[in-house]
């Protein structure tokens, strides 16, 4: 198995803010559903349900980002959300759909089921986030999913109990261990740096840290979602 590279180096913001909410990340990068999907063993219900909220998400999420270009006040902000939202449209989303369709999900089936409880809490949850605080406050609620699933992907790649040959979910696992979105991942944690270090100080930490909290803990639903859908 490979070594585990964390994708948020140790000195940085998004690690400090992991740090602050260890109980609620480990419960969400370790989540049942993840080990499931890592062995090869989560039912093929839960992973399909999964997979169509998943898209209903990714919709909601390319909305906050145009949001955070909104919120941009310098010209670099406003490119590094719009490319993180071209990411979303035009690669991750049909990309999604073309994984979908291996699994008999095609996208009028997928965009006739109705969004679950626990998609619409988080995405309006970030939503909320962004339009009542700034970008750097919506970049908090952002990154457990960004970052998170680069870690998560990371963490079943170096796992002797995660099984490859013949795991039905393998192109899951190597898509977010990939360099292409472990980039995008880095490029998250970067981000958040530098707004932190114009926009912040001391006195926001603990509230940048509910923000973050708040957000692991929903990642973990909508896992948790998933295995209730089997």
């Amino acid at each position: 198995m490979a070594a585990f590279k964390d994708p948020a180096p140790a000195d940085s913001r998004f690690d400090r803010l992991r740090a602050a909410n260890r109980e609620a990340w480990d419960a969400y990068v370790a989540h049942a559903f993840v080990r499931q999907l890592g062995a090869g063993t989560l039912p093929e219900p839960a992973f399909k349900f999964y997979l169509i909220q998943d898209y209903l998400f990714l919709v909601q999420f390319a909305r906050a980002y145009a949001l955070a270009a909104y919120k941009s006040d310098t010209l670099d902000d406003m490119r590094q959300a719009a490319r993180s939202m071209r990411i979303i449209v035009d690669d991750e989303m049909s990309l999604h759909v073309k994984f979908c369709a291996g699994w008999g999900l095609g996208l009028e089936d997928m965009l006739r089921v109705p969004e679950a409880p626990q998609c619409m809490a988080y995405t309006r949850f970030v939503l909320e986030a962004g339009h009542a605080g700034d970008i750097l406050d919506l970049q908090a609620a952002l990154a457990p999913c960004v970052v998170g699933y680069a870690e998560i992907a990371n963490r079943l790649m170096a796992d002797p109990a995660t099984r490859l040959d013949g795991n039905p979910y393998r192109a899951w696992i190597e898509a977010y261990a990939g360099s292409d979105y472990q980039g995008v991942a880095a490029a998250a944690v970067a981000q958040l740096d530098r707004l932190y270090a114009r926009r912040a100080g001391q006195g926001r930490d603990a509230a940048l840290a509910r923000l973050f909290g708040a957000a692991t803990r929903l990642e973990a639903d909508f896992w948790q979602m998933g295995l209730d859908a089997a």
